[in-house]
């Protein structure tokens, strides 16, 4: 595929205050798009908003919500179109994660967590996607994890949310190819972002060494460029991902239990 022409187009980025979304709405906003910010913070989208208008002359709309409520998603694709903004390009970057046993985790939060880091995601992809389509152009870009290639004991429901979003997100892929979209999995491994402080547990990050928001980003422009259906930031991670392919899935599992226990099991 050819790289994408970003230069006049409209962006949506979803958890834009922090980490790799404020990244992303930079690397946008660099790149010639006029972007939306959307997370829940309003103090931090507007700040952002004039330093991304200031740094490189584009639109910067900044738009906070909490998408981890229901009907949010339409209401943030509602107070677009009231904008009368059309949308070339979708990041959907929200979620968070939690950590540790799952019967002592907080089932409220898990719920937010899956209404966020899925329904969300769906329903936002609904709202523009279609668009996309008529017109035969634009991008979506899902961000998932390294989470979504393992069962991740003790991150249960943050990994399955993550692999819906792989699976979602592939399928979509395959649907769209030569519609005129391209549609990306972004597989972010452990990253230097607010992500484990707002966990509250650095032990999910599996000993791992950090990544940075500016290198997933540009693996996200990769994909896009080459048409991939997912893309992992980091060749040690990508080796990691392809555990699940060649051992069977109880002994991954298992694997998995001992390199994410919490210190205090």
């Amino acid at each position: 595929m050819n790289t994408y022409p970003y230069q006049g187009k409209l962006a949506v980025v979803t958890g834009a205050s922090s980490g790799i979304g404020e990244v992303y709405a930079g690397a946008l906003a660099a790149r010639g798009c006029h972007v939306v910010l959307a997370a829940r913070s309003e103090k931090k989208l507007k700040a952002l908003a004039g330093e991304i208008q200031r740094n490189h002359g584009v639109q910067a709309y900044a738009l906070p919500c909490d998408l981890s409520k229901a009907g949010a998603p339409r209401q943030l694709a509602e107070s677009i179109a009231e904008l009368g903004l059309t949308v070339d390009i979708l990041i959907n970057n929200a979620g968070f994660g939690t950590h540790g046993r799952f019967e002592e985790i907080d089932p409220e939060r898990e719920q937010e967590e899956i209404m966020l880091n899925t329904a969300a995601l769906v329903d936002l992809t609904h709202h523009f996607l279609p668009g996309m389509l008529e017109r035969k152009d634009g991008v979506v870009v899902n961000v998932a994890s390294m989470a979504a290639f393992a069962p991740c004991a003790y991150s249960a429901v943050y990994g399955a949310t993550k692999a819906f979003v792989l699976s979602f997100s592939e399928a979509l892929w395959a649907e769209t190819r030569g519609r005129g979209v391209r549609v990306l999995t972004l597989c972010p491994g452990a990253t230097d972002t607010g992500f484990f402080d707002a966990v509250g547990n650095k032990d999910m990050a599996a000993g791992s060494a950090l990544s940075t928001p500016e290198k997933v980003v540009q693996a996200g422009f990769r994909g896009v460029d080459k048409g991939r259906s997912y893309i992992i930031d980091g060749r040690n991670n990508h080796m990691a991902a392809q555990m699940g392919r060649f051992l069977p899935r109880h002994r991954v599992a298992m694997i998995m239990e001992r390199i994410s226990r919490p210190k205090e099991h």
